[in-house]
């Protein structure tokens, strides 16, 4: 999926062409709710909950329920235009991204943030573990706590 630059008519054409096309492989149609929620991940730099999704989305269709977000936010997972990054301390989140990348998690209020991957990610690819263990992906998480979280605690 292409990565949004702030202002850029193309881009956006190219991403809701990306995304029709996707979407229409995975067996999925396009509609004003799919594109809506899609737009509103696209907008954000932080990887939002179902909840925000949905209170965000509800000011352009008023009459959306969260049952219907979730259901466009996996629509949007199974055709490969996002993805859902899951913790077992708390809601599950959205990526727009589905490239490879990091994260940056602030451990007090939950947001989480992308950090760009570098040569890293393929010195552990050609790792060869115990174990006869191969390495197909690697997810790579910094935890802390961020600037908001940090200034409220002072």
């Amino acid at each position: 999926m292409p990565v949004r630059k702030q202002g850029s008519k193309t881009t956006d054409e190219q991403a809701r062409e990306e995304l029709r096309w996707r979407l229409s492989e995975g067996g999925y149609s396009f509609t004003r709710q799919r594109a809506v929620v899609f737009d509103y991940l696209q907008s954000v730099e932080h990887h939002p909950t179902a909840e925000e999704v949905y209170l965000a989305v509800k000011k352009s269709l008023p009459k959306v329920s969260l049952a219907t977000v979730y259901k466009n936010l996996e629509a949007l997972i199974e055709a490969g235009a996002a993805s859902k990054l899951t913790y077992g301390d708390g809601s599950a989140r959205y990526d727009i991204r589905t490239d490879h990348h990091y994260h940056l998690r602030c451990l007090v209020c939950g947001t989480i943030w992308d950090v760009e991957p570098t040569e890293i990610s393929q010195s552990f690819k050609r790792m060869r573990p115990r174990r006869g263990f191969h390495v197909t992906d690697l997810r790579l998480e910094l935890l802390g706590t961020c600037r908001e979280c940090r200034e409220k605690e002072s």
